[in-house]
């Protein structure tokens, strides 16, 4: 593309500013009935705003109790935490023939280094707990430099606290926002840090050309800006080079290493043509200016979310939370304890009843009969019988307690959790009916740990358009094993590849086997495993094991040292390595070279033994006789040197 060609495309600032202000009021219009609805419900949940304001305000100015009783919390932290116990993993496989499955296993330990140094767990949480309390909640990934001092990026994993900064595509019907052409990310920053970041731009000067909702970008505290992404489709001229690598050619323009080896001849272009592509860009604005633009290096818009309960009506879609159809339940429940609690605190202050002029002998403390307790009530016999307090109807307080049990039920019912689901005993005696109890709200709720899934598989998706662009050239990264161990692995240049021990491999020929990870070769998709983590599947599985010795007390030589490996306590590494040497399947274990030698000394004699048998069937003169008793000796002798061998390693020892 010439620099006239970039010319004409490039867009203005006002253009850029007049785009934005359409799409944020599309995005804006789309998402005002569930970003209200999400409101609503987290104030409800979280904060327990859950009395009506007029009739809180009456009731308070009335002394009449205003209680609540809060049970939401207790079903979203059952949800929030279930998917905690049971932490999505993505898992990376090769999908064509160019993709190497030992290159698939460094891009999932460098995921899971990436989402090690990003606390993604965190960003996991938070988006779950945003989706189960108000609909919807985000997950992002950007990239940033490694180190102060370094030119190599790593990608991040971040999380949204708050989802009501973020403003979706309204036309995507995806389910993990794969399809998003546009969003918004809003962040409010003090005046002083605007101006810190951006001198010399505007942020109060707003006119009839700029954004209509000026309060929602500027006020006195601060000023609001905003990411706005946009995502558009573009042509791209990919070539095919003689290697075999594929390269756009933007990308094969910025090589000059291979552009000199394609004028020399080294490598030539074997195919080309067009296709289409996607353009990410980033413009970060204010209400007047275009602060920032950045060219994003993938196709996917890199804001994920994370829906509840997501249903469409006549085109529109809806996103509601765990708790959106509990909430008159939950209000009722509040209604009817509050009401039992104000007859029930009625009781010891009705009041005494008796004739004219009984109390005026201890006036005082008859009037205070209702509020303090006295040791004793006088009356005056002569003015009658002994005054009596006047009885409480409880039937209007029982008919308040048992309303109370019924929209406790409502609750329960209309989440779909009862009380085996959130940890309350209940009749059931059997562990296997009371998993099958916890199983059904496990059920009813399951589509939120679904849709955190999905979002993470998306999140997957991501970083593997991205990890080629980001981790380019030859580095060395960390890479993380499924249970935690680092190893170092160099990318983009030959290197030894390693086996379970960490020892180089090598071929039939005894040559070391060298391994290329190229990010840029190859693709490579994705799956997503929901379920314990490594840690929780590794207490299982030596508590599993420890069950079968005990079954088994003689699979303890074997068991001994996996069993090792999987406690959590110092020393077992070096206790699991001793445990080892008791197998009786390591006992005796040779060099490869020897076993291999033994083998084909093993296969010479029974060849030899074949060919005797032979010739004493055959020969039957002096010569046929000789030639037997040659090939006999030459038997013999080489079964005294496989002997001798045997002998030498059974005094060495076991081959470490």
């Amino acid at each position: 593309m010439t620099d006239q060609d970039i010319e004409e495309n490039a867009i203005s600032d006002e253009d850029i500013l007049s785009q934005a202000k359409e799409a944020y009021e599309l995005c804006s219009s789309a998402e005002t009935e569930n970003r209200t609805s999400a409101l609503n419900d987290m104030k409800f949940a979280k904060l327990g705003e859950q009395w009506p304001s007029d009739i809180k305000t009456k009731r308070e100015s009335e002394s009449r109790p205003c209680l609540t009783i809060n049970k939401m919390p207790t079903f979203i932290r059952q949800v929030v935490n279930d998917a905690r116990q049971n932490k999505p993993q993505i898992k990376v496989k090769a999908a064509d023939s160019r993709a190497d499955p030992k290159t698939a296993e460094v891009l999932n330990g460098l995921i899971r280094n990436i989402e090690h140094i990003s606390n993604a767990d965190v960003s996991y949480d938070t988006a779950i707990d945003n989706a189960a309390s108000g609909g919807v909640g985000y997950i992002r990934v950007n990239a940033d430099y490694a180190y102060d001092d370094v030119f190599d990026m790593d990608l991040l994993i971040e999380r949204v606290i708050n989802p009501f900064s973020v403003y979706g595509d309204p036309n995507s019907t995806s389910a993990d926002g794969s399809d998003w052409n546009v969003a918004f990310v809003t962040d409010r920053i003090t005046k002083k840090e605007f101006k810190r970041r951006y001198k010399g731009k505007a942020n109060t000067d707003f006119s009839g050309v700029e954004w209509q909702d000026a309060e929602a970008w500027l006020n006195d505290e601060g000023v609001m800006i905003a990411e706005y992404w946009i995502r558009e489709v573009v042509d791209k001229k990919i070539v095919q080079l003689s290697n075999g690598h594929v390269f756009t050619e933007e990308d094969l323009m910025s090589e000059p290493d291979l552009l000199t080896a394609i004028q020399v001849g080294q490598l030539k272009v074997t195919n080309e043509r067009t296709t289409k592509g996607h353009k990410v860009t980033q413009y970060l604005v204010s209400g007047v200016d275009v602060l920032e633009k950045n060219e994003w290096p993938g196709k996917y818009i890199p804001i994920i979310p994370v829906y509840g309960d997501e249903f469409a009506i006549e085109g529109k879609r809806y996103f509601r939370s765990l708790i959106h159809s509990a909430k008159d339940a939950q209000r009722m429940l509040n209604y009817w304890r509050s009401t039992s609690t104000e007859l029930v605190a009625l009781a010891p202050r009705v009041p005494f009843i008796g004739p004219k002029g009984s109390f005026a002998h201890d006036e005082e403390r008859w009037e205070t009969a209702n509020t303090e307790s006295h040791a004793f009530l006088e009356y005056d016999p002569a003015k009658g019988p002994p005054p009596q307090r006047q009885p409480l109807d409880m039937g209007v307080a029982a008919g308040a307690l048992q309303e109370a049990l019924n929209a406790n039920d409502d609750i329960k019912s209309v989440i779909g959790m009862y009380d085996a689901s959130i940890g309350a005993r209940s009749n059931e005696t059997s562990g296997k009916a009371i998993m099958a109890r916890q199983r059904e709200g496990d059920t009813s709720t399951f589509h939120f740990i679904d849709n955190l899934s999905r979002s993470i598989r998306q999140v997957g998706r991501v970083l593997i358009d991205l990890i080629p662009s980001v981790y380019s050239g030859e580095r060395v990264i960390r890479v993380l094993g499924e249970d935690g161990k680092e190893q170092n692995v160099p990318l983009n240049q030959p290197t030894p590849q390693l086996d379970k021990k960490g020892q180089p491999e090598t071929d039939d020929q005894g040559q070391i086997i060298m391994a290329m990870h190229d990010l840029t070769v190859g693709k490579y998709d994705l799956a997503v495993d929901a379920g314990p983590s490594f840690t929780s599947r590794r207490e299982e599985a030596a508590a599993q094991m420890t069950e079968m010795i005990r079954a088994f007390p003689q699979a303890a030589s074997i068991l001994g040292g996996p069993l090792a490996r999987n406690m959590d306590w110092p020393g077992a590494q070096e206790i699991a390595d001793k445990l080892d040497k008791l197998d009786p399947t390591n006992q005796q274990q040779l060099p490869p070279q020897i076993q291999q030698a033994m083998e084909q000394g093993k296969q010479k004699i029974a060849q030899l033994e074949q060919e005797n048998a032979q010739l004493k069937m055959q020969m039957q003169n002096k010569q046929g006789e000789l030639k037997v008793d040659e090939f006999e000796a030459q038997t013999d002798r080489i079964k005294v040197e496989a002997e001798i061998g045997e002998k030498i390693v059974n005094a060495v020892g076991p081959y470490a």
